[in-house]
């Protein structure tokens, strides 16, 4: 028996975003990694205790950028957690003078990903690398992760897609993808006009139409998996991503691939991918 993929969303949107993804063995134990650090350790002990999963388990942390509501509990996760942190040198700098790191983060076991490169983690069994999307932070980055044969894609706060995160996506079987806003809701909504250009102008999120328009570019016969993460609350509902999304698998005659809008501020099901 070979080792089973897991997959959980802690949160994601713009309350909290964290993610767990990990093996489980045929006899049981689990290894895994947690990408971003937006809800608190308590609640992520507790979710992962609840499925059978320890915090002992979880060997790296891996940071997408410096927003807030992807970092708000990396300080604790730093002081309570012996874990290595991977992230850019562009990334490790900026966070060591956030205000919500702390000291924590100065002593930390940090571990700089580099341009193009495949690294080492949870001890030999996975690969992962980083690649830039545009959004309006320090430095943002999805991420390429290689485990137990299978390839996974996390991409979340993105103004579009560039060449190389479509490539990567054209090779995985599972994508984690932002779906964020529903345009007509959008510019029909309550937000300020300086918000709504912040969010449209390429560096801000991406729309459900962007996202369908991706799924059509990237979508192949191996992918197996696509998850939509950071729906708006205000701006979108799970039932129009689903629907847009849905509509460009059928198009790109991909209907067979399992397809799930995360939520938002509660933890999905652990999912086998």
């Amino acid at each position: 028996m070979e080792s089973r993929i897991l997959f959980k969303s802690m949160s994601s949107g713009s309350c909290g975003n964290c993610y767990y993804l990990g093996l489980e063995s045929p006899e049981g134990k689990h290894k895994g990694l947690i990408i971003d650090a937006g809800v608190s350790l308590r609640r992520l002990k507790r979710t992962l205790v609840e499925n059978g999963i320890s915090l002992s388990d979880i060997s790296c942390l891996a940071i997408t950028h410096d927003h807030l509501d992807h970092i708000r509990s990396l300080g604790s996760f730093c002081k309570k957690l012996d874990i290595d942190i991977w992230a850019t040198a562009q990334l490790h700098k900026a966070l060591s003078h956030h205000f919500i790191t702390g000291q924590e983060y100065e002593t930390a076991s940090k571990k700089a990903l580099q341009p193009g490169q495949w690294h080492s983690i949870l001890d030999g069994e996975a690969l992962i690398r980083y690649f830039e999307v545009p959004h309006d932070a320090t430095q943002t980055v999805g991420f390429a992760i290689q485990l137990a044969g299978h390839n996974y894609v996390h991409i979340t706060d993105c103004g579009a897609l560039t060449e190389e995160a479509l490539d990567l996506c054209r090779q995985a079987h599972t994508v984690v993808l932002e779906s964020n806003y529903d345009t007509r809701m959008l510019i029909e909504g309550p937000y300020t006009e300086e918000l709504k250009r912040r969010i449209l102008n390429g560096n801000g999120h991406m729309s459900n139409s962007d996202c369908a328009r991706a799924i059509k570019n990237f979508a192949h016969e191996g992918l197996k998996n696509l998850f939509l993460c950071h729906l708006s609350e205000n701006n979108n509902t799970p039932q129009l991503a689903y629907l847009s999304a849905r509509q460009a698998l059928e198009e790109a005659g991909m209907s067979g691939v399992r397809l799930q809008a995360l939520p938002r501020t509660h933890c999905s099901e652990l999912i086998y991918l």
